[in-house]
């Protein structure tokens, strides 16, 4: 598992004070009004900023971090990620996963049979939708539903879902 998990991404400079303009990579943006800190990953080397104000404007987060206090500061941390670590991380609701926890887990149907592997995950906002690719490279797309998705075991790097009728065919 991942120590840490981006949070956003720094996409822009917001006025001339040294505020950023970041896209929200979490499902809760009002998360950050509770941050005091995060790390910006600098390309691999993690520096932590102390976060001195939010605000939100559109589908935007505006950042002010300590020490950033102008647009020549701000400019140099445009296109990094904001991550937490776990510690500071949303707690999740029993049987919730970070999507960066399953990528990667081996999926099997009701019969125990290998269907690939978990690639990625699509929010389509009523459902997420798993993306497997077999050996071959071949995708199935599973709803990420109760009535498919049976368990998800981490520790045993497993899924077993029970797949709706004619979604193989």
């Amino acid at each position: 598992m991942l120590e840490y998990l981006i949070v956003g991404q720094l996409v822009n400079t917001h006025g001339v004070k040294g505020e950023l303009k970041a896209t929200a990579q979490t499902d809760d943006p009002q998360r950050f009004k509770k941050l005091k800190w995060v790390y910006i990953d600098k390309n691999g080397s993690l520096e932590k900023y102390n976060i001195s104000g939010v605000k939100f404007f559109k589908q935007l987060v505006i950042i002010k971090f300590e020490g950033i206090d102008s647009i020549e500061e701000a400019e140099k941390l445009k296109g990094f990620y904001i991550k937490v670590d776990r510690a500071n991380a949303v707690k999740l609701p029993k049987n919730s996963f970070f999507i960066t926890d399953i990528i990667g887990l081996k999926v099997y149907d009701e019969n125990n049979q290998l269907l690939g592997e978990l690639r990625d995950v699509i929010q389509t906002g009523s459902n997420d939708v798993y993306v497997v690719r077999d050996s071959e490279s071949k995708e199935i797309l599973i709803p990420a539903l109760k009535s498919v998705v049976k368990e998800i075991s981490i520790e045993e790097g497993k899924i077993s879902v029970i797949l709706p009728k004619g979604l193989l065919d």
